[in-house]
């Protein structure tokens, strides 16, 4: 087999110490030589592994991306040397024979042969936008959760607020709380705080708050609303510095806002994914198969099996799976349509799946191209199906949904 990095290195990763393997070309002609040591994974014995590659002339380090234990190996050694992140699931290694020292040989054997494909790690601005969004998301979600324990209490209490006030945590809701709170328990009284604006009525109201909370609930209910309070003004400050972090990238951001069912801040979770650069994408179609937003290939013996889509970055399928459900809402633009065409015949699952692959292809495009969406309309027809037997169910289909039953008579052209 042919070697394409002369001088190379796999390194297996743990959480106290790595393995180090470098290859290099023996004394003796034609042949490969080896050597294995072990470094801590302090800075110290980061700093003394990139001095022992620097003294070996290694140009290409090679690494499986085991948890988060990378990432600081990948960033001392991503400005010295062409440093290869590796998936797992490509470099695993014949069973029986698997130490850390061999798994390490294995790795610096698949990098000089070029067998392996690194893995996208995005720069250093990216990487830091990514962490704050993807931090933010977590509060967000915790907030949430927060926010339903808090509605299960006070069903524990007897109070359905939930049930005549569609935010609990709106003004008119916290300020029944704080009554509630601080030992206020007259229905009436505390249907009082709430705002004329509220589609209830007073009646309603008061019925809804009649109940059993006791000092225990007030407690429990104290404690929820102040860790709400927390989680809403950390939220805050990650949006003040996600804000500062895309200054460079607001050209870009106020672009994908542009995708119907895109919000500011989808699209900037879009652009902490993906990046701004999709030169590291060919087509549009190796992002949606990077992402994992796209049908997977399964076949065996000529038979296609199950083309569930492949696992992907979880966050980003995450926020495409948002987008496509509030592009579904909107009755005036082609992704709604689409969504409305395939739910009918799909499911609502892959419609909505088929909607975020479509969202992607687009930022795809216009972070290549550097233009605007435009939408096509609801009434853009579909392109025509090119198999014509195909073509010919699709139809009969939709005349048996019509209550037609309709009989083939081909035309014979003479």
């Amino acid at each position: 087999m042919d070697v394409l990095i002369e001088r190379c290195a796999g390194l297996d990763i743990g959480k106290k110490d790595l393995k180090a393997c470098v290859r290099r070309p023996a004394a003796r002609a034609g042949r490969r030589a080896s050597e294995a040591r072990t470094f801590a994974t302090t800075t110290r014995g980061l700093l003394a592994l990139a001095e022992w590659l620097a003294d070996e002339q290694v140009t290409v380090v090679g690494m499986e991306s085991t948890g988060d234990y990378w990432k600081p190996v990948f960033y001392l050694l991503e400005g010295t040397f062409e440093t290869q992140l590796l998936n797992a699931r490509h470099i695993r290694n014949v069973p029986g024979r698997k130490t850390d020292v061999t798994d390490a040989v294995w790795i610096a054997q698949l990098v000089e042969h070029g067998l392996v494909r690194p893995s996208l790690v995005p720069p250093p601005p990216i990487r830091r936008l990514r962490d704050l969004t993807r931090y933010r998301a977590s509060l967000v979600g915790e907030r949430s959760r927060e926010a339903q324990r808090l509605d299960k209490l006070l069903e524990d209490a007897g109070v359905k607020l939930s049930t005549v006030v569609s935010d609990v945590l709106g003004a008119s809701g916290r300020a029944m709380l704080g009554a509630l709170i601080d030992g206020q328990r007259d229905p009436q009284t505390l249907a009082d705080l709430g705002d004329r604006r509220l589609r209830a009525t007073p009646a309603a109201l008061a019925e809804a708050l009649q109940g059993n909370f006791t000092a225990h609930h007030a407690t429990l209910a104290r404690l929820m609303l102040t860790h709400i309070d927390q989680l809403s003004a950390a939220i805050a400050a990650l949006d003040a510095e996600v804000d500062a972090e895309m200054a460079p990238f607001t050209a870009e951001r106020d672009r994908l806002d542009t995708i119907p069912g895109v919000s500011k801040r989808a699209a900037e979770v879009l652009i902490a994914e993906l990046g701004v650069d999709m030169s590291r994408f060919p087509t549009p179609g190796h992002l949606a198969s990077w992402a994992g937003m796209c049908p997977g290939n399964n076949e065996s013996a000529g038979t296609h099996h199950s083309g569930r889509t492949r696992k992907g970055d979880p966050w980003l399928r995450g926020i495409l799976g948002e987008i496509a459900m509030t592009a579904a809402r909107n009755r005036s633009s082609h992704l709604g349509a689409r969504y409305r065409r395939l739910a009918t015949r799909r499911g609502k699952k892959r419609a909505l799946v088929a909607v975020g692959h479509a969202v992607l292809l687009a930022a795809w495009s216009m972070l290549t191209t550097g233009t605007d969406y435009t939408d096509r309309g609801p009434d853009h027809a579909p392109r025509p199906v090119s198999d014509p037997a195909r073509r010919v169910a699709q139809l009969l289909a939709q005349l048996n949904a019509l209550g037609y039953r309709a009989t083939l008579d081909p035309i014979t052209v003479s």
